[in-house]
């Protein structure tokens, strides 16, 4: 099956400090894929360079085969709005708002009606059993609830690939099952995953695992 996303030979160097050395990835519509390693091992600098945050020192990245740092600064910022989904591992939402409002503004901006954006995140709050906590402020939501909407927010667009960094890290594990069964939903709709973590049992049930070290994979799983 054709790569939603590839990566080829990616670098990144910052100052005399290689943080990324030729790593290399694709990965088909649908498809799970956990970046393990420890700490420092450059796995969340990887996964900001797939999500167009950060502008790799050497190497391309292609989404249906096109290079995406090549195009315009708008260009990328609308790819990054209705193709790439991004969740943390730290509580990311606007807090003055309700979980209906922090999951309905990227479907505001990609479909210029606030209306229509709400009852895109209602729907989407709803299939991922968040409806009872819609109309609650950010604020006040658990930390599990909490990473929940901000999936929920990440894939309100129907992005192609979800980008996870550590998303269960700071979970209990009632909370890490939740939030790892909303992204196995996004992945039976066709999302393909990418989730970095440090611990193989939260990996378990993807289709592969790469082990990194040092700025590059080291293992294949």
């Amino acid at each position: 099956m054709k790569a939603v996303l590839e990566a080829r030979d990616i670098d990144r160097r910052v100052g005399n400090v290689d943080i990324l050395r030729g790593v290399s990835l694709a990965i088909a519509p649908g498809e799970a894929v956990a970046l393990l390693g420890p700490s420092g091992c450059g796995k969340t600098s990887f996964l900001h360079i797939l999500g167009l945050l950060d502008r790799p020192t050497g190497g391309r990245v292609l989404i249906d085969g096109e290079d995406v740092w090549g195009r315009s600064t708008a260009s990328q910022a609308d790819m990054r709005l209705s193709r790439i989904g991004l969740v943390y591992q730290e509580r990311n939402l606007l807090g003055h708002l309700t979980a209906l409002e922090n999951v309905a503004i990227p479907a505001w901006k990609r479909l210029g009606s606030r209306k229509r954006g709400m009852v895109v995140a209602a729907e989407l709050l709803e299939r991922l059993g968040l409806s009872e906590r819609a109309t609650s402020m950010a604020a006040v939501l658990s930390t599990g609830e909490a990473q929940r909407v901000a999936i929920a927010r990440a894939l309100v667009n129907a992005p192609s690939v979800l980008l996870a960094d550590e998303p269960t890290g700071s979970l209990d594990s009632a909370s890490s099952e939740a939030v790892l069964a909303a992204i196995q939903q996004a992945r039976s709709r066709g999302t393909a995953i990418i989730m970095v973590t440090h611990d193989p049992k939260t990996a378990e049930g993807f289709d592969r695992t790469h082990h990194m070290l040092d700025g590059k994979f080291v293992q294949h799983g």
